[in-house]
């Protein structure tokens, strides 16, 4: 029988410099989540049959696409707002999908000198695959901040590749 591995947590963190207000703004919107992963993960919207222009809580089910072409099955979105109370803001994705039954993404927004602290925290859990997914989703989440940079140095415009 094969054991049951723990969950696990992945914490990265980036200074991005633009104003936070503005960091938030796009957040909010859906063309930012696949602009982030383009080039590792591309996400076609099942249910509903289109991204909204601003997510709202709620669940969206996506068929992912590894580099754009090999199916990696389905994943639920599902937005939730976690209240400020004073703290920074932050974006809720606890999600689900085919093999990985846990992944929980909280996004947190904050000021900092000179622009904005981003912070990507991921709760992992995929049985005997979590350590494996793990490594994946450290891989994805520094190239999500990469493409963050890209795009706020091309002063977010999201034709840039």
């Amino acid at each position: 029988m094969l054991k049951r591995r723990a969950m696990q947590t992945i914490e990265l963190e980036v200074f991005l410099p633009a104003d936070t207000a503005i960091v938030w703004d796009h957040i909010l919107q859906p063309r930012l989540f696949c602009f982030v992963a383009k080039g590792v993960l591309t996400f076609k919207p099942v249910n509903p049959s289109a991204f909204p222009e601003r997510w709202s809580a709620g669940q969206y089910r996506v068929r992912k696409y590894l580099w754009g072409l090999l199916p990696m099955g389905w994943q639920v979105i599902d937005i939730e707002f976690l209240p400020d109370q004073g703290r920074p803001h932050r974006l809720r994705d606890n999600g689900r999908g085919w093999m990985v039954p846990t992944w929980d993404h909280t996004m947190i927004v904050e000021p900092a000198q000179g622009g904005t602290r981003y912070t990507d925290y991921v709760k992992i859990e995929a049985g005997v695959l979590t350590p494996l997914v793990a490594v994946f989703a450290r891989h994805f989440y520094k190239h999500r901040q990469r493409r963050w940079q890209k795009l706020i140095a091309a002063d977010f415009d999201y034709t840039v590749s």
